[in-house]
């Protein structure tokens, strides 16, 4: 079992940058994959970043490439989303998740879940 907690979010203007966090608890923090998934209104929750447990692989979506780095702290049974360059279309409450799955892309396949943050970029 594990819980998650994400803090960090905010308000920024398009360019600014934030870095999110996601404090885990529960001894098997670090063999889980863990993602950031985000959900703006009327939209469906979408992958973001994730990154495997021993942190040495991460994949990304196409449109935060490059701006968005994801790392974890195992010792710290933290994982951390690092946002610059952010853009409007980043607005969203962005949600932590937790697991094992074999699609790291899909929400679905996550059964341990945070709170979310808000996340607004204004033009």
């Amino acid at each position: 079992q594990v819980q998650l907690v994400e803090s960090g979010g905010g308000l920024v203007q398009a360019g600014g940058s934030l870095r999110l966090s996601c404090a885990a608890s529960g001894r098997t923090f670090s063999s889980y994959t863990m993602g950031w998934f985000r959900q703006a209104p009327g939209k469906e929750r979408e992958f973001v970043a994730c990154i495997i447990w021993s942190g040495s692989s991460t994949y990304y979506r196409g449109s935060v490439k490059g701006r968005f780095t994801i790392s974890r702290d195992n010792a710290k049974n933290t994982v951390y989303l690092q946002m610059n360059s952010l853009k409007p279309e980043d607005t969203a409450v962005y949600y932590c998740a937790a697991d094992a799955p074999r699609d790291v892309t899909t929400a679905q396949a996550y059964n341990y879940w945070g709170q979310g943050t808000q996340v607004t970029v204004s033009p």
